[in-house]
């Protein structure tokens, strides 16, 4: 269950982030103005509080581990929502950084 909970976690982050900064890039670069900057903003605010619920104590390991779900996560949303096709190096490399994750976050520790 706690292993489950990180991951929900981890993908709730990634989404008030990714979507924050997706929200801030919008409002400036495509000049859609004040409110999708004010939104991205709160968004970017809420990650923070996120993932000060992480079942793990070690702010290091958290902020490390979400690092690989942030790269993963980015390259999903500007699918979704950019049209951006990824190339197989892409994969590649969100494969390792979620690897990565996972032997940061739940390899067994004594």
């Amino acid at each position: 269950m706690t292993v489950l909970r990180s991951i929900v976690l981890f993908a709730l982050a990634a989404v008030a982030e990714i979507g924050g900064a997706w929200l801030v890039w919008q409002g400036v670069r495509e000049h859609k103005g004040l409110l999708w900057m004010g939104a991205g903003v709160l968004a970017l605010g809420a990650y923070g509080f996120v993932a000060t619920l992480q079942p793990d104590a070690n702010f290091g390991r958290i902020l490390a581990a979400y690092g690989g779900v942030f790269v993963a996560g980015s390259l999903g949303w500007a699918m979704l929502l950019d049209g951006f096709r990824p190339d197989r190096w892409d994969l590649a490399g969100a494969a390792l950084c979620l690897l990565g994750v996972a032997v940061i976050m739940y390899a067994p520790r004594s």
